[in-house]
């Protein structure tokens, strides 16, 4: 059995506090009134305070404890959150973080440079911060506080220990606990991991409202609060008997102090109710568990496998006439389809998860370029295979810095153009079949298509004069080492970055699409699979061959016309109107043998355009387990991967839009056949 180690959880924990508190940061930056996102920055605080001296993280826990006591004067309204604030804010998570990842002792100069900045922006430093907390107020200070507490019923699932609390607030100052017994239920009802109680406190002593509500920072969301305080000068009194409870309470005599009266509470003198009468116990709340990424991918692996296996168990089953053994593989390829959507279904993950690490670049690149930029999302819900999600970051880190640097002009130039001085950059995520399309789009002065193509000519990508579409000419953006920036910055120029988003893209068997109006903005649309792991294929049979096409691209299947005939490279098929180009499978793969007389067509999409893929045969759909490709067919972009079939021969998967521009190509003299190589 593996025992997880305490400092990864720790570290698992941490950076979730992290991501919670930039967003929040982020969030105050443009909510700035909001003191809920205050409270919310100030509970992440203390709590990776917390955790990290209990883990051994002192550095953590030392810094932190000054970052919060100086954030406190925000919390409390004695300083108002500026811009300023919450970038110096931001950069003091930054190095929380570096903290935790690198505790490098020479990096101690830079949170001190942290600490000395949030010093001068709240007027006193750390040290100072609590004073004016302390500092006496016009407003007197009550004799003291009646305290009504009701926690949800399922508070206790996540840990929290109410008598804790309860102890805490007795630190505060003289007390008394009363528990509120009247929506107790039966025994038969009673369900020992929901909390059915709750207490009235009565705390006497000059104590303000801010220091008990800090008592209950933590699980304020989770409680019913209710403060009033007693008015000074009433008889003290001893309360009457608590009636008899099963389970802990406080009894008065721990409180330790002389009770004062207790002012009545409608829960506690309220007639008892017959079971029937009582609420229903709380739902149990859903569970969840850290689980290694490597035992996800392990478990996929180990379903593939188990779906080659079940597919070959079909293939046996269909050459016998045994009811009971075509029953059985049946009942297993039920029950493998089943395990096999349950276990993708845990490897997709939610793409917001991506798409808010992208607020706080977009923040720092609008601060250093001087440009103001409005950050939009959508669609956020939207689920992709963790795998594409992990790899999906770094090109759309290129594509959100160009679309800022490139994309979005200067305020003044926007202003002339009669725009609003501040961009706006969406990055939305949808559904499209088994597709998830990503659009990085901004509102920018779009792409100059003769800046682009005159770039590409004086490298020699294009021979001058030569005709090309406006799609054709931004094709050149992606070539390598390709930029049309006047000087070199830290953001551009160099011409790297583009080439390798392409690749990355093509790598996950995905495309980019590019549109662009002059001067109303740019979209870069990224069409990207759902998984990398199992997919629902379309078998067919070219010569001797079997392939795979990616079912989702399939949108129909019709005969070859008979007076077609055997041509070379293109032709044009019309079906309903539309003029349809295909090419010739056989002819792409140098298939060997005659044709069969009854050739088949299959029209798949490509982007937003249609084509033709002509093949012996339909075998029917195939569950495709893909299996990547050896370093040897590395560059045969034709096929995506591999699988494997159920008499255990393998088949290539082939790529639509990587087919369409390899059989463009083969279509003119000489061009390129590396994929026969291949098949």
């Amino acid at each position: 059995m593996t025992t997880l180690d305490p400092r990864e959880v720790f570290l698992a924990e941490a950076n979730e506090l992290l991501d919670r508190l930039e967003t929040t940061l982020l969030d105050l930056g443009d909510r700035p009134d909001d003191t809920t996102l205050i409270d919310t920055a100030f509970r992440a605080l203390h709590t990776i305070k917390g955790s990290g001296a209990m883990f051994g993280f002192d550095r953590v826990a030392a810094f932190t404890h000054d970052f919060e006591t100086a954030f406190d004067l925000v919390r409390r309204g004695a300083i108002a959150p500026s811009v300023e604030l919450v970038n110096v804010a931001l950069s003091a998570k930054d190095y929380i973080r570096t903290l935790i990842e690198d505790p490098d002792p020479d990096t101690a100069v830079i949170g001190d440079a942290i600490l000395a900045e949030l010093d001068r922006l709240v007027g006193g430093g750390p040290a100072q911060a609590a004073a004016p907390a302390a500092a006496p107020t016009s407003e007197a200070a009550p004799a003291g506080w009646q305290i009504g507490i009701r926690f949800d019923p399922g508070i206790l699932h996540n840990g929290t220990n109410p008598l804790a609390l309860l102890d805490e607030l007795r630190e505060l100052g003289a007390c008394t606990v009363v528990p509120r017994l009247a929506d107790l239920p039966g025994l038969e009802d009673l369900d020992p991991e929901s909390l059915h109680i709750g207490w009235d406190v009565t705390l006497v002593g000059p104590v303000d409202r801010a220091a008990i509500e800090d008592v209950f920072l933590f699980v304020q969301d989770a409680m019913d609060l209710t403060l009033a305080p007693l008015t000074p000068g009433l008889p003290v009194a001893v309360p009457g008997p608590v009636p008899p409870v099963e389970g802990p309470v406080v009894p008065a005599a721990e409180a330790r102090v002389v009770a004062v009266p207790v002012a009545p509470v409608a829960e506690r003198d309220a007639p008892a109710r017959s079971p029937s009468e009582r609420r229903p116990g709380p739902p149990r709340a859903a569970s969840t568990m850290r689980v290694e990424a490597e035992r996800l991918d392990e478990l996929m692996d180990r379903v593939g496998e188990l779906v080659i296996a079940q597919a070959r168990l079909s293939q046996l089953a269909g050459l016998h006439a045994d009811a009971g053994i075509k029953t059985i593989a049946e009942e297993i390829e039920r029950l493998s389809a089943r395990l096999r959507d349950t276990t993708m279904g845990i490897r997709m993950v939610p793409i917001g998860t991506l798409f808010s690490r992208f607020r706080r670049l977009v923040h720092d690149l609008s601060r250093d370029l001087g440009k103001p930029v409005t950050f939009v999302t959508e669609g956020e819900e939207t689920e992709l295979d963790k795998t594409v999600i992990e790899r999906l970051a770094d090109p759309l880190v290129h594509l959100i810095r160009n679309a800022i640097d490139h994309g979005v002009e200067a305020p003044e130039r926007r202003a002339a153009s009669g725009k609003s001085a501040t961009g706006r950059i969406a990055l939305t995520a949808e559904h499209a079949g088994a597709q998830v399309l990503v659009t990085v789009r901004d509102d920018g002065a779009g792409l100059d298509v003769a800046r682009i193509r005159a770039k590409a000519e004086e490298r020699g990508l294009v021979q001058p004069g030569t005709p090309l579409t406006d799609q054709q000419v931004y094709q050149f953006l992606f070539a390598p080492g390709f930029s049309t920036a006047q000087a070199i910055s830290a953001l551009s120029g160099r011409g790297v970055g583009m080439d390798v988003v392409k690749k990355t893209i093509e790598a996950l068997r995905g495309s980019i699409d590019i549109t662009a109006e002059p001067g109303a903005g740019t979209a870069m649309v990224l069409r990207l699979p759902l998984t990398l792991a199992i997919i629902e294929g379309l078998l067919i049979r070219v010569g001797d061959a079997r392939y795979v096409l990616p079912l989702a691209a399939v949108e129909e299947c019709i005969e070859l016309p008979p007076d077609r005939g055997q041509g070379c490279g293109r032709d044009f098929l019309d079906i309903r109107g539309d003029l349809v180009p295909f090419l010739r499978l056989r002819d792409l793969f140098d298939a060997a043998g005659e044709p069969d007389p009854h050739q088949k067509v299959i029209i798949v999409a490509v982007g937003e355009a249609r084509i033709g893929l002509v093949a012996d045969q339909i075998l029917g759909n195939h569950q495709t387990v893909i299996k990547s490709l050896s370093k040897l067919q590395a560059d045969a972009a034709t096929f995506s991967g591999a699988t494997i079939l159920g008499d255990g021969t393998a088949a290539l998967i082939i790529d639509p839009a990587q087919i369409a521009a390899g059989g463009h190509a083969a279509g003119q003299p000489d061009g390129p056949r590396e994929y026969r190589e291949v098949a």
